[in-house]
């Protein structure tokens, strides 16, 4: 693959991870409710349509839905979409780096499989 197809893979996996961090910081002012009823519900609505970080993130959804449909043109679906797992290594070293969430042994572990698992993808030919 020439490295433009990398550069829209990994672009792609970035925005979605990106949406994601976003999201969950827009989430952050529904963590009061306690209840799924209709009140409850529209006052959810409100407090992400208000959200810059919801915004955000919904723009980066979209940015990286058409930058993921150049790459899926570009490469081989087989190799190309184990790819979107490397936005579990970016998101969670965000939300341990400035989120304050937890790393523990088993998470490690996991996204050292992840990351074995992304890189023989990316090294095989056929």
């Amino acid at each position: 693959m020439s490295w433009v197809t990398w550069v829209l893979i990994l672009s792609g996996v970035a925005l979605n991870a990106a949406a994601q961090l976003m999201l969950k910081l827009a989430t952050r002012g529904l963590a009061h409710f306690t209840s799924l009823d209709w009140d409850t519900l529209q006052a959810g609505v409100l407090v992400l349509a208000r959200s810059v970080a919801f915004w955000c993130g919904m723009v980066c959804y979209g940015t990286s839905l058409c930058v993921w449909l150049a790459a899926l043109a570009k490469a081989p679906v087989s190799t190309a979409y184990p790819m979107l797992s490397l936005g579990y290594v970016v998101v969670t070293w965000v939300s341990v780096t400035w989120m304050g969430e937890s790393l523990s042994v088993p998470k490690v572990v996991g996204i050292a499989l992840i990351c074995g698992g992304v890189f023989l993808v990316s090294r095989s030919s056929v």
